[in-house]
């Protein structure tokens, strides 16, 4: 066999075209292909406007926001806050069993299916129509806003954890299983250290996301600061609706720079594990 020299310096080797379709180029092509046939989404009403007046037009009845309603605010914040923490809290609970039976490398391929298939009923249905559901059935309050937002979310940490799951080397998880470990120990031992970072992630920026929706179902009177929001922006109140936004802005700031400093911590202390075994 005779021993393939390598390319010149400083040129690369050629390819074949067919041997660059692979799965990312192939997608990526798909993807171009979808951008062109979609946009016509970017046509107008056809009418001649002043695109850029009428921004700042609007944009000039957020300035500058009245800091007279910052009480109300701030307890309409305090109750989206709790809202988010219980609505991310029963969703994790929810979404692990969920995770485990949508893991190829946990569960049965039907299982699999079924699984995933209720994470995209859960999905497909918006946090708005949870909430309204939600309203229907418990009244307009806070509970409404929870139970919305918990529905929502299992789909979405389910798809996470399961991602996670399946990301991690299951080899350590069957040779302790190999040896005698139980399911559970297998788990926790060998499969959980390394999918502990993602969840954790997934779980605080699920927290985030729920402030934010929180925001949203609260418009059909599902509890928290959107029930300001609607308000204001029905009296077109809009310095007062900028004084919402801005306080959303920062907890939802806050959360972040929390949940980076916990990564990181995780992190690290996972790599001087590794590193002293």
């Amino acid at each position: 066999m005779t021993k393939q020299q390598p390319p010149p310096h400083g040129r690369f080797p050629d390819v074949k075209w067919h041997e660059r379709l692979n799965v990312l180029n192939v997608s990526l092509v798909i993807f171009l292909v979808a951008v062109v046939f979609s946009s016509p989404a970017l046509q107008g009403s056809g009418r001649d406007l002043d695109y850029l007046g009428n921004f700042l037009r609007f944009a000039g009845n957020f300035f500058p926001p009245d800091f007279s309603v910052t009480g109300v605010v701030l307890l309409a914040l305090v109750e989206t806050f709790q809202m988010a923490v219980m609505a991310t809290f029963f969703a994790v609970i929810l979404s692990f069993p969920l995770a485990a039976a949508g893991a190829q490398t946990v569960s049965p391929k039907w299982l699999v299916v079924t699984a995933r298939m209720i994470m995209n009923l859960i999905r497909t249905i918006p946090s708005l129509i949870w909430a309204l559901i939600a309203v229907a059935v418990v009244g307009a309050n806070s509970l409404a806003g929870v139970i919305a937002l918990t529905f929502y979310s299992t789909g979405y940490l389910g798809k996470f954890f399961s991602d996670a799951f399946e990301s991690v080397d299951v080899q350590i998880a069957k040779s302790l299983r190999a040896i005698g470990a139980d399911p559970v120990q297998a788990f926790q031992h060998g499969m959980w250290p390394h999918a502990k970072p993602l969840v954790w992630s997934y779980s605080l920026w699920m927290l985030e996301y729920n402030i934010r929706s929180a925001a949203i179902v609260g418009i059909v009177g599902a509890g928290g600061i959107g029930v300001q929001l609607f308000f204001y922006q029905d009296y077109q109140m809009w310095d007062k609706f900028a004084t919402v936004l801005i306080f959303i802005l920062a907890l939802v700031t806050l959360l972040d720079f929390l949940g980076e400093w916990i990564r990181k911590k995780v992190t690290n202390r996972m790599n001087r594990r590794a590193l002293a075994e």
